[in-house]
């Protein structure tokens, strides 16, 4: 079985400081680069499961990689290099304390909060009648506070301005920002049979310039759809045939699991998590459209190290 990188400790030259995300172990270093280790970890409702998944961080890591040089002439973006498969080196920003939600499609949370009434989403007034995975007329921004710990919280335009969480004239063009990436997005998905359904985007700033951050497109910070069958299956009320982390999410539904007090996680059998391994092989391979080459598993952490070395010196 391939072996699945949970945690890494690892001491760079000029390493100023290490944060531990969900995800991704960033490296701060000599506080103007930063090295993210998109790991194996897979977290779901806010809580990281107890088992890695082979192969989850280098297609993280690989379809934001691809992503953010497709989208570079339309936001500057902090990546500067890949030098390993799990591994992104980029400029360090300051980052905005809000996470950029867009969405297509009404799905997931969003259509759980409407269909228990909610007719006004993050100030985005919703029409009455609408229908689980239907189309918005226009993609609708909703974003979410970035929390350090715990929820991230719905909030409005308006309130993120009058809080003076970011200027007006910032917010501006990140949702100028958002609505072009997105726009790009949806389109290369569309050429490879998806629909883009929802995503998320961060931005940072440096030097007075803003900058996209983080990861985009991938499966764990998107929805995709097959766009095969949609309108069929949207007809018909049914479950969407989707490409996105929200096959782990209804798993541990189905197991009595959402993050709440008191509840344990399923057992990750090794059938399970290979079976996890694969579904996101079969995402990347979708949503890239090229085939996966797997990296060489048996020294991970080794191979890393001696990756980012390498790079730095």
């Amino acid at each position: 079985m391939a072996k699945a990188l949970t945690n890494t400790e690892f001491k760079f030259e000029k390493q100023n400081s290490v944060y531990h995300g969900k995800v991704r172990d960033v490296y701060d270093i000599d506080n103007d680069k930063l090295v993210m280790v998109a790991t194996d970890r897979i977290s779901a409702f806010d809580v990281v499961l107890p088992k890695g998944i082979p192969f989850k961080g280098q297609v993280l890591n690989q379809i934001a990689a691809k992503f953010l040089d497709a989208t570079a002439d339309i936001v500057p973006n902090w990546k500067l290099a890949t030098p390993d498969p799990m591994v992104t080196v980029g400029l360090k920003c300051e980052g905005f304390r809000v996470e950029m939600i867009i969405r297509g499609y009404l799905t997931g949370s969003a259509w759980r909060e409407y269909k228990n009434g909610c007719r006004e989403l993050c100030g985005v007034k919703l029409p009455d009648g609408m229908r689980e995975n239907e189309k918005f007329p226009t993609p609708i921004i909703t974003p979410t506070t970035k929390a350090d710990a715990g929820h991230d919280e719905n909030i409005s335009k308006e309130e993120i301005i009058a809080q003076g969480i970011v200027s007006k004239e910032d917010y501006e063009l990140l949702e100028k920002y958002t609505y072009a990436l997105f726009e790009r997005g949806s389109k290369m998905a569309a050429e490879k049979g998806l629909i883009l359904v929802d995503t998320k985007y961060e931005f940072g700033k440096r030097d007075g310039k803003v900058y996209l951050i983080d990861e985009i497109h991938t499966p764990d910070s998107s929805r995709y759809f097959y766009a095969e069958g949609y309108e069929e299956k949207f007809e018909k009320g049914e479950a969407q045939k989707q490409l996105s982390k929200e096959f782990v999410r209804q798993w541990l539904i189905e197991n009595g699991f959402m993050g709440r007090e008191g509840e344990q996680v399923p057992e990750m059998t090794e059938e399970y998590v290979n079976s996890v391994s694969e579904r996101y092989i079969e995402l990347y391979e979708h949503i890239v459209g090229e085939p996966f080459v797997k990296a060489d598993t048996e020294n991970i952490c080794e191979r890393i190290e001696k990756n980012i070395a390498n790079y730095l010196a």
